[in-house]
């Protein structure tokens, strides 16, 4: 089989949380470009609007949902809406999540159960949802989730923030093992550091040029450097994976395992 077949989504549909801005939008755009029909999850509208005028006009298909990965009653608003317009989602990417700054000891339970609720129980959650639909239509399925290296070894300032991420990586284990006699695989990617708006002020300080010495590859992550990892894991180029967390991170980890 060449190459191009390998990857190609051309039939599937996919849903991606937190896709209006970020690691987020990237993910949708390439999902589109690659042949899959897309629904774009965010609480922004405006911005899901502009990114499915970007992949339309690229010649791809897409639908703006807004949405809270928090909100139930939305998840399924969401799902319902992808299906009427595209069919089943086929390809689930949860990549939703929110940061913070404060140190364990200063941590409130609002941040915590903020943080956690976000970033893990909503993976769960929309993980359930969309696995309960692809096996009720028997369809062959793919849900991808959004660690971080921080899963594998902490650092200061982001208790909350690890600790979801760790959880990631154990739903994803979790559901990969119950449904993988079910033609749905689960497996999770952990990006390094990568610029984004939201850490872009934060990588240009002096603190962010001590985090980019670490790195072995001397750099951080750029525009491009998760696709590969994205479209092995969700297209039938990793039908016999699932169950793994593929590292991202220039080799950052290397030297904490």
């Amino acid at each position: 089989m060449k190459a191009n077949d390998m990857f190609d989504l051309t039939g599937e549909v996919a849903l991606v949380t937190g896709s209006s801005s970020g690691l987020g939008l990237r993910f949708a755009g390439v999902l589109a470009a690659n042949g899959a029909k897309v629904a774009l999850v965010a609480r922004r509208v405006e911005r899901l609007r502009s990114l499915q005028k970007t992949i339309e006009a690229a010649g791809g298909k897409a639908i703006a949902i807004e949405a809270d990965v928090l909100d139930r009653a939305a998840m399924t608003r969401a799902y319902d809406a992808a299906e009427k317009e595209f069919g089943t989602v086929t390809i689930l990417v949860n990549n939703a999540g929110i940061a913070h700054t404060d140190r364990a000891m200063e941590l409130s339970e609002e941040t915590w159960r903020s943080v956690l609720s976000t970033n893990l129980d909503a993976v769960f959650f929309w993980s359930q949802e969309g696995a309960r639909r692809m096996i009720a239509a028997n369809k062959t399925g793919a849900i991808v989730n959004i660690a971080s290296v921080l899963a594998l070894g902490a650092s200061k300032g982001v208790a909350a923030y690890a600790v979801a991420k760790a959880g990631v990586v154990q739903v994803t284990k979790a559901l990969a093992i119950e449904l993988a006699s079910r033609n749905v695989r689960v497996n999770a990617i952990a990006p390094g550091w990568f610029v984004t708006e939201i850490n872009d002020e934060f990588l240009s300080s002096d603190k962010g040029q001590d985090i980019k010495r670490a790195i072995p590859m001397g750099r951080f992550g750029q525009t491009g450097d998760l696709d590969g990892a994205l479209l092995l894991l969700a297209s039938k180029a990793g039908a016999f994976i699932t169950g793994s967390t593929l590292v991202v991170d220039g080799g950052q980890t290397v030297q904490l395992r």
